[in-house]
């Protein structure tokens, strides 16, 4: 008897005595050498990741050191460099502050849907849609006694398409063009008279490029009663353009101005040029990090997770609030009714961050640097985890807050003498509420001021009040909180607005009745 109670027999043959272990047993050990092989593998993987993330980040702190001690080396008779090394440009950089470094790293959802808890996350996602889709197919199968899944909001949103696409021509070929040129003209090594003249014929060329960005958008979506979606896409496209303008302006022009009477500073290739306007950031460098080779597999899952975001978005609108607010503008106001109007719309608003953060932020901006090879992929940080309003403005959408922070924040110190923080920060909000009030009037085409109250007034409030100091779980439910509420007070009122503009149409146009809100004396 064996220790354990188990019996084992020996019995001779050729190669002596043999162990005859109980039925079973080998055959356990038989599974867990797969098993063992699998773990192996496993752990492998999990130290490669660990080490290219330790390499980007030791890679990203190695060219700050550099950057800095570039910044502090004292040269002899000249001021210190104001522009990385790995820079081709020779732009000097008047304001102090640190300066975008572009480094290949991925984005943060792609490393963390690695992990199967978070792809579950994303397989609800997908299920719920599923069941929005069912229920949809449901509803109008019992209502008409046929399966056709109804589509009218997204195919009214993105009516009259083609006119949107073709007014999106002009604006990119000024964009294209005139900036490229005006640069070019007060690069050219030529006399003063000369180069004078050539100078005001760039700022002319700058002048008209604004101009058009500006009105030909606006006169084609008023003229010819763009819907939502399609004014979407023009104002953001006219947005980026300016946005882009000022960047390769900005980075491009201080320099070829400080070398005039020198030995001069060529204009960047136009190539550079051509390829910042695709690419998926509003900083501008001559170079940026590039990938080895295009996953096109890659591309196809990004663009369409981005039309499945847009398909849920419309299941959203067309079932949590068409049917609520419809016909809320024929009812008697009451507090009443608003506060459990904006309660109602903090899931769908809610849902429609998500989706609209994912659609733009994760895939469609991963989807155009995957096509460029653009190595940055840092387009967002955990926004989610933010304990502070603060740390949310800066982590929600890093493209748009790295121009603020390099163009308004930096340049607003170096204007104000470095000493106004609190001004310049103002400064940047403002900037900010303005463009973001901006595109809501333009893509619904009515006037409320609703974002910029919630960006400017409350937004500013809480940047202040909640920072970085604050840390702890409690801070992360209340950012949430007060996430769901804004986004349901933006939904609420939106919507109201909407079928206001509708159901009570002006006798006659007149400004005030232009910016009044419509929904405060609508009762049709």
């Amino acid at each position: 008897m064996e220790p354990g109670g188990a019996h084992v027999r020996r019995r001779g043959g050729l190669g002596g005595e043999q162990e005859e272990r109980p039925p079973g047993q080998g055959d356990t050990e038989t599974h867990r050498a797969p098993d063992l092989a699998q773990w192996t593998q496993h752990m492998e993987a999990v130290k490669r990741r660990l080490l290219e993330q330790a390499e980007g980040q030791l890679r990203e702190l190695l060219d700050r050191a550099m950057w800095e001690a570039v910044q502090s080396h004292p040269l002899q008779g000249k001021p210190p460099p104001l522009v990385p090394p790995h820079s081709l440009s020779k732009a000097r950089e008047p304001p102090p502050g640190k300066r975008k470094v572009f480094i290949t790293r991925k984005s943060l959802l792609d490393e963390l849907m690695e992990v199967q808890h978070f792809r579950t996350i994303y397989h609800m996602f997908i299920a719920g849609l599923c069941v929005f889709i069912i229920s949809a197919l449901a509803i109008d199968f019992t209502d008409d006694d046929r399966l056709v899944l109804e589509l009218d909001l997204l195919i009214f949103s993105f009516g009259q398409l083609p006119l949107a696409l073709v007014t999106w021509v002009p604006m990119f070929l000024s964009t294209l063009l005139a900036p490229y040129q005006a640069l070019r003209l007060w690069a050219r090594p030529c006399s003063s008279r000369a180069w004078a003249l050539g100078a005001g014929l760039g700022c002319s060329m700058l002048a008209a490029h604004a101009a058009l960005l500006c009105a030909l958008p606006v006169h084609v979506a008023v003229r010819h009663q763009l819907p939502p979606a399609s004014r979407c896409i023009l104002v953001f496209e006219q947005v980026r353009f300016l946005m882009k303008t000022y960047s390769f302006l900005r980075e491009s022009v201080p320099g070829i101005l400080s070398s005039r009477g020198g030995e001069g500073t060529q204009a960047p290739s136009f190539s550079s040029y051509l390829y910042f306007l695709f690419c998926p950031t509003l900083i501008y460098r001559d170079t940026y990090p590039r990938t080895p080779s295009i996953r096109w597999h890659y591309v196809a899952k990004n663009l369409a997770q981005a039309l499945g975001c847009v398909l849920y978005a419309c299941f959203i609108l067309s079932r949590l609030c068409v049917p609520v607010f419809a016909n809320m503008s024929r009812e008697p106001f009451s507090t009443r009714t608003l506060v459990l109007s904006i309660l109602h719309a903090t899931l769908p608003g809610i849902f429609m961050l998500f989706l609209i953060f994912f659609a733009f932020l994760h895939c469609w901006l991963n989807a155009f640097a995957e096509m460029l090879r653009f190595g940055d992929r840092m387009f967002y940080r955990d926004w989610w985890n933010s304990t502070s309003f603060s740390n949310y403005y800066r982590t929600w959408n890093v493209v748009v807050h790295d121009w603020l922070y390099s163009y308004v924040y930096q340049d607003g110190l170096w204007l104000l003498g470095g000493r106004a923080r609190g001004a310049a920060m103002l400064g940047v909000f403002l900037v900010s509420a303005m463009v973001h009030e901006y595109i809501f009037c333009f893509v619904l085409g009515f006037f409320y001021p609703v974002m910029f109250m919630l960006f400017l007034v409350i937004g500013g409030l809480l940047n202040f009040t909640m920072n970085d100091q604050h840390t702890g779980p409690a801070w992360n439910v209340l950012m949430w909180t007060l996430l769901f509420l804004g986004q349901g007070i933006q939904v609420s009122l939106y919507c109201q607005e909407w079928y206001a503009q509708r159901h009570c149409p002006l006798p006659q146009t007149s400004f005030w009745g232009l910016v009044t809100p419509r929904s405060w004396s609508c009762h049709a």
